[in-house]
């Protein structure tokens, strides 16, 4: 049966079977499967019909516990329900999971498999969390590519219906999930033909329902739970037979060959690997490769992994095997082996292949990519004489030596295909101009086609690369590109710091985005690439896309200008074609966002094609010594801190983190990493950077205070400080009384800057005080800005911190981060640390606050001069209020104990200096800012005296608790308004002294943008494409109710000081506190941009859409509403962003109706908080 092909990746597939037997979808945002239920969402408000003739019915939860709930109560009822999910989502489902599988559901769950946290979050692929789920009771069905899951998703659904069995249906997360090929599509007609409808029939009589009711979930006593339990038995027989008959259905259909076990290979091997996943396609190309040198080796592909039937197992395997190696895609510390290993041996014990030595690895963990080095690797050890066992891929372990060399390195992947590499910057569209450019290959041409996109886990700004392969032959290459026909470098900040122009095949082409000609770009490039380049015959073109875009009024969204040139150069198919498909594809991308950005990104379309520039490299780049070196940063003095930048941040930046054996790893086993590594980062990703302009500036410090990134920073300087200054150190007399003799100085890091431009779009001066300049020319700046921050003092000056001003003579102990320019959630934690850092202990929620505050081996929280700042930890994303509230506890139980020692100290015959600083620091020692000067006194009178006081043994060990520490908690509103809300609310309750900081966008950020309860009424939103439909609950409103809660909602932008007043009041106020602060995102998709976040903060509240209070129990009158009655137009406010203005053009009718509802929503509100005040 021949299929329509289309290019789409594995979420894509296993959203498109799950939507046709889908009656009702439970889901819940989480990185990589939220995908899949947003395509659920999106069909479902497009009309698109299921199996059964209706729209599938969606329902976000607040939680994957909630979704599952909701999964097992749908089906109850009925319905056939699905859900999307991974990693520790899935881990919140499994007590359902164990019920849903008892009573015999027919449950489908795709999941798009991740690592769970242990040491560390990784938000990337293995297969941790399924193997957690083992023992459900769910039948587990595994696809190694998106092909696969398109088929064995029909498989899974229609075997649960069949079978009254509920399936768990994986397949890698990334590597597949989000891997796009050109693949066949189910027709939801064939589909239809194969399903049993009376099984279907069946599944609904049996629903819970009055009119034949019966129990469910009773409790049993000992004398009968046992053997009802074992009463499963004969059910679980049946599903392999089940699931083979529907296998074999696919087949009929398909031409297929699925079964539970799948063999490739030699039909004589002697040596066979036994996987599941996506390692399963190069296992056969290497299979392919080494019975082409005459070694006989098979692989198997293990489908059905439960229920776990041997007997599949052994019919497939050659009776000639010799030797078998089982690869496990994860990691169980303290086993005798791996899940599947340990399966296999089993499966084999006592059969005609018992004796057949099997040996276990691990690959893979954490996306860890596996080429077909690696897996040839574990061939040959399974061929020698004494294999090693257990053993690892990938990796080098220097420390166990489980790691399998690499000998044999060749490239297996089909000849024939062309291979693609193209290096961007996260946000500047490159992967998006990818995923547009394998699609209308795939789907305009002949060609197979493969594409995947390898991230770092910063937000926009990280480090993209996209691996694309097409070509007639088939594709199974599930690993990067390493050998490339074209490589294209879309940022020229990374010349100096990736081997780019070494993934070139000879005669290959390498496509720069930048203004360098020839003899500009020879200083630049390292050495090793210009010889590789000359001695390779390399062909270098380059494109201006930065000034084309400017040019054009793009920005930086440049990435139109780079695809263009791609597709003239790579010349895949007619060029005329290309730019129509580009064009089309314009109109896709950018549609909701209007007409006018359409038109843009077409003209830059054809701006491509006449931008490029051949280079002639000279014939001497094959013998020169002289090219670009990269900068290293000079050491800290910190031992721990360099040894971590020399062993693992410089090299993990470098790309290089593979090669980082484990010995090099050993100090951070557990988790723990240095603060302050982010600063030596130096990224230079900005394409233009601000200037200071003495002569102008005013002297406000506004620019350093909304600096997301804390590059901007002002200094006092006194005569001798600005004397040693760097040449080219700006400095003007300071202004304000009190001031006299010192000199005020602005210094910017054009390294660490983003060029977002917030600083000089709030600059208030007449004649703007800043400026900006390409990053090349600006460079000068960085010196300056190392001698201000290391060498200048911080100085008592006459401006108060808690005046906005006063506030940024503070030193930021939260800097460099990897948030996206313009960022609106981190110029509110860099102000905090600036006022409580050097005491501060941080809960972190999981989610954009906790990826940008903690990506490893960048750690943007800091110390001081004198080595304090904040200790940060990060548990999980549904626990962060009960985490940081027993982070609270064990302090205040540990301080309590200190207090009880120090009262006994003073009880006794001690020097009277001692005793004073004792009594002094007991009387303060509740206090947060008023421990410290009394703590220091007290820890000097301990040094001075701890030789001849006995008593002050214990107190000297506990001396780091004398400071009251300041307790927050951060996190997003995906976890304070929905996931965790239980937690935030029970800790709220207890009225003990943390601070609450919500950084509130309104969606779930850091998993793609999808809604959560903060989400107002009218917004689309992933989860939410036809327009949120309810009103953004009110966390506020609810927390005041407790009436001993401190509660302040705050923008930035809109009121400068007023948000630095409710941080210090929540701070000083010993009780419970909760601020819940405005913050624009990159989802919102404002048409102003993100460098104008802070404008966008001051419209919100003038046009109503968000209010500015605070309630301070301590107050005779607790409320203040510090916002004024609003003044702009609410409906013009939310149509300066996309996710609301997209909805009037995708349903106008529904948007009306929703922004009407929304504007009268916050009309009321203000009146209630204006009632509140006046009613005090």
């Amino acid at each position: 049966m021949a299929r329509k092909l289309k290019t789409m990746d594995g979420n894509n597939a296993a959203a498109h079977v799950a939507y046709a037997f889908t009656d009702v979808a439970a889901i819940y945002p989480i990185t990589p499967s939220s995908v899949m239920a947003e395509h659920i969402d999106e069909w479902a408000a497009a009309g698109r019909k299921n199996l059964f003739g209706q729209t599938v019915k969606v329902a976000e939860m607040q939680s994957e516990g909630g979704a599952a709930g909701a999964v097992h109560g749908s089906l109850m009822s009925g319905a056939l329900t699905t859900t999307f999910t991974a990693s520790q989502g899935l881990l919140l489902m499994i007590p359902n999971m164990y019920k849903i599988a008892a009573e015999n559901l027919p449950c489908v769950m795709h999941v798009s498999a991740r690592a769970l946290a242990t040491h560390a979050l990784s938000i990337f692929g293995d297969h941790s969390d399924v193997m957690a789920c083992r023992g459900t009771g769910f039948a587990m069905l595994a696809s190694s590519n998106p092909q696969e899951v398109m088929d064995l998703a029909a498989v899974a659904h229609l075997a649960a219906i069949e079978g009254s069995a509920s399936f768990l249906h994986f397949f890698d997360g990334f590597r597949t999930s989000h891997e796009i090929q050109k693949i066949g599509v189910w027709d939801y007609a064939d589909l239809d033909e194969m399903l049993d409808k009376e099984k279907v029939q069946a599944f609904r009589k049996g629903a819970l329902n009055p009119k034949h009711p019966h129990i469910k979930g009773s409790a049993q006593n000992p004398d009968i739970f046992f053997q009802t339990r074992e009463a499963c038995n004969t059910h679980y027989s049946e599903i392999p037979g089940v699931v083979v008959k529907y296998m074999n259905k696919v087949n009929e259909k398909l031409g297929t060959n699925y079964q539970p076990f799948n063999y490739y290979g030699a039909p004589d091997a002697e040596y066979v690997v036994i996987s599941m996943g996506s390692s399963c396609d190069a296992l056969m190309e290497v299979c392919d490769y080494l019975g082409s040198t005459g070694k006989k080796v098979g692989m198997v592909n293990v489908h059905l992994y439960r229920p776990f039937c041997p007997e599949y197992l052994i019919n497939v395997l050659p009776e000639t095997v010799k030797g078998i190696a089982v690869l496990d895609r994860c990691k169980e510390p303290g086993a005798l082996g791996e899940p599947l290993y340990l399966d296999v041996v089993t499966a084999l014990a006592g059969t005609k292949f018992g004796s057949v030595p099997v040996i276990g690895g691990r690959y893979g963990l954490g996306s860890k990519d596996v080429g077909t080095g690696c897996l040839i690797s574990a061939y040959l050890n399974l061929m020698s004489d004494k294999p090693q066992a257990p053993f690892t891929l990938g990796i080098n372990d220097d420390v166990t030596h489980l790691s399998l060399p690499i000998t044999d390195n060749t490239d297996c992947q089909a000849k024939g295909n062309t291979a693609c590499k193209f290096w961007g910057l996260g946000s500047d569209g490159t992967v998006g101009a990818n995923k547009n450019s394998i699609k209308i290959i795939g789907d305009n041409t002949d060609l197979n086609a493969q594409a995947y996109f390898q991230y770092d886990s910063k937000k926009s700004g990280g480090v993209t690369i996209s691996h694309l392969r097409f070509g007639p032959e088939p594709i199974r290459s599930s690993y990067y590109v390493t050998a490339s026909d074209f490589v294209a470098c879309h940022n020229a900040s990374y010349l100096e710091k990736y081997p780019m122009a070494q993934d070139c095949k000879p005669g290959g082409t390498f496509l720069i985005n930048c203004a360098y000609d020839v003899e500009e770009l020879g200083k630049v490039l390292p050495v090793e690439a210009k010889q590789y380049i000359a001695k390779n015959h390399v062909n270098v073109y380059t494109i201006d896309a930065v000034k084309i875009g400017k040019e054009l009024g793009l920005g930086t969204k440049y990435n139109m200008v780079l695809m263009s040139a791609f597709f003239k150069l790579a010349n895949i198919i007619p060029i005329d074609d290309a730019v129509r498909y580009m064009k089309e594809a314009c109109q896709t991308s950018y549609g909701k966002l209007g007409d006018e950005v359409v038109n843009k990104n077409k003209n830059a379309v054809d701006a491509g094609l006449t931008g490029i520039v051949k280079l002639d490299i000279p014939a001497d780049w094959a013998t020169t010594t002289e090219g670009g070196v990269e900068a290293m940063p000079a050491p800290s003095g910190n031992q721990v801190l360099d040894t971590f930048v020399k062993d693992v941040l410089i090299p993990a930046n470098a790309q290089r983190g593979d090669e980082i054996p484990v010995s090099k790893l050993m100090p951070q086993a557990d988790g723990s990493l240095p603060s302050g590594t982010a600063a030596f980062e130096k990224r230079g990703i900005a394409v233009e950077v601000p200037v200071w302009l003495p002569e102008n500036c005013i002297q406000c410090n506004r620019c350093s205070y909304v600096c997301p990134h804390a590059v901007i920073r002002p200094f006092v300087m006194n005569d001798e400080e600005l004397k040693n200054a760097p040449e080219g150190t700006k400095a003007t007399k300071m202004l304000g009384k009190g001031t006299e003799g010192m000199h005020f100085s602005i210094a910017i890091s054009p390294m660490d800057c983003t060029g977002c431009g917030s600083c000089i779009n709030v600059c208030p001066a007449k004649n703007k005080a800043l400026t900006s300049k390409p990053l090349a020319e600006a460079m000068g700046d960085e010196p300056v800005f190392e001698y201000a921050t290391k060498t200048v003092t911080e100085k008592p000056v006459p401006f108060k911190a808690s005046t906005v001003k006063g506030s940024q003579f503070k030193t930021p102990l939260f800097e460099f981060s990897g948030a996206c320019a313009g960022c609106g959630e981190t110029p509110y934690v860099k102000l905090i640390t600036q006022l409580f850092g050097d005491r501060m202990v941080i809960a972190n929620a999981t989610g954009c606050s906790s990826i940008w505050g903690a990506s490893a081996p960048s750690i943007p929280y800091t110390v001081n001069k004198c080595g304090k700042g904040p200790a940060w930890a990060n548990s999980l994303f549904e626990d962060n209020a009960e985490f940081g509230y027993g982070m609270m506890l064990g302090a205040q139980q540990r301080r309590a104990k200190l207090q009880s020692l120090v009262s006994d100290l003073v009880k006794e015959e001690i020097p009277a200096e001692l005793k004073t600083a004792a009594e002094n620091w007991l009387a303060a020692s509740n206090e947060g800012e008023g421990s410290r000067d009394p703590s220091a006194a007290f820890e000097a009178e301990i040094q001075k005296y701890q030789a001849e006081v006995p008593a002050l043994g214990e107190i000297a060990d506990m001396t780091d608790m004398l400071v009251k520490p300041s307790q927050w908690i951060f996190g997003g509103d995906g976890w304070a308004y929905d996931i965790g809300y239980g937690g935030l609310d029970h800790v709220l309750a207890q009225n003990q002294n943390v601070n609450i900081f919500v950084l509130d966008t309104e969606v779930y950020s850091n998993t793609g943008g999808q809604a959560s309860k903060a989400t107002p009424i009218g917004a689309v939103a992933e989860f939410a494409a036809a327009g949120k439909a309810v009103k953004k609950k009110d966390l506020a409103q609810i927390a005041m109710t407790y009436g001993y809660v401190y509660v302040a909602q705050v923008a930035m932008g809109a009121d400068y000081q007023q948000t630095l007043n409710a941080i210090m009041e929540a701070e000083a106020y010993d009780g419970p506190s909760l601020i819940i602060a405005y913050a624009p995102c990159i989802n919102h998709h404002a048409k102003a941009g993100m460098g104008k976040a802070m404008q966008t903060m001051e419209r919100a509240v003038k046009a109503g859409y968000w209010h500015l209070f605070r309630f301070n129990p301590e107050k005779e009158k607790p409320f203040t509403l510090d916002s004024k009655e609003p003044t702009d137009k609410y409906n013009d406010y939310i149509m300066s962003e996309s996710r609301y203005s997209s909805l009037a053009k995708s349903f106008p009718d529904r948007a009306k109706e929703l922004f009407a509802e929304a504007e009268e929503f916050a009309a009321e509100k203000y009146q209630d908080l204006t009632k509140r005040q006046a009613n005090q």
